[in-house]
């Protein structure tokens, strides 16, 4: 029963950790994080901080992985709920557009964002990884859900998919996101611009993918 016990008391003493480190990493930045701080948060001893994670940088690295996967399921769950089975294009785009606009301005997601920027230079593969394995995969798989638009007669036909996904996420996040980088995570669109910027996306992005018609 012991046994059992302590397997069981470990992963939730792991993800209090991580859960407390990210807090800490977001608040104070890497360089002024500190595993004391990380320990107390989390309510165990520094010495199993260090038992479960071996260094700072292996703490700061578990996290920016962990995040990146949560990043790309809830973006994937995004593009299966608001474009499979969409029977109209321009509220289809719409209504993603304004999903990723709630979720990626985000005061915890904006900080996210800002930290592993910081510390691109610093660590570059572990945050380059939380492009590559988040928002770049993410974007393959948007386009392969514009393709099943594309298939269904919805949009025109897309040379590129994964670059009209680029291009759609450009026009969806690029000013709230540099603002927000720019000038604070608290200068988050409020519902009115949310809806502004999430119609006009799908409109400029229609303008240029959507299904030709014939004259009339």
């Amino acid at each position: 029963m012991q046994d059992v016990e302590t397997e069981g008391r470990t992963p939730r003493k792991r993800r209090a950790i991580l859960a407390a480190a990210t807090e800490v990493f977001l608040q104070h930045g890497y360089l002024g994080a500190s595993m004391d701080e990380v320990a107390a948060r989390a309510g165990v001893s520094k010495q199993t901080v260090y038992k479960q994670f071996e260094n700072k940088e292996r703490l700061f690295a578990e996290i920016v992985g962990g995040t990146s996967d949560q990043l790309m399921d809830g973006l994937q769950q995004a593009y299966n709920e608001t474009l499979d089975g969409a029977a109209d294009a321009r509220e289809a785009l719409r209504a993603l557009a304004y999903r990723l606009l709630q979720s990626l301005t985000a005061g915890n997601v904006l900080q996210l964002r800002r930290l592993v920027i910081a510390e691109a230079d610093r660590f570059p593969e572990v945050c380059g990884a939380w492009f590559t394995n988040g928002f770049e995969q993410s974007l393959d798989a948007l386009g392969a859900a514009l393709t099943r638009l594309t298939a269904r007669g919805l949009l025109r036909e897309l040379d590129d998919p994964t670059l009209a996904a680029y291009q759609f996420a450009g026009l969806v996040m690029y000013k709230p996101m540099n603002r927000a980088m720019f000038a604070g995570t608290r200068q988050r669109p409020d519902a009115g611009e949310l809806e502004k910027l999430a119609d006009q996306a799908a409109n400029v992005f229609l303008a240029a993918y959507g299904s030709e018609r014939p004259a009339s």
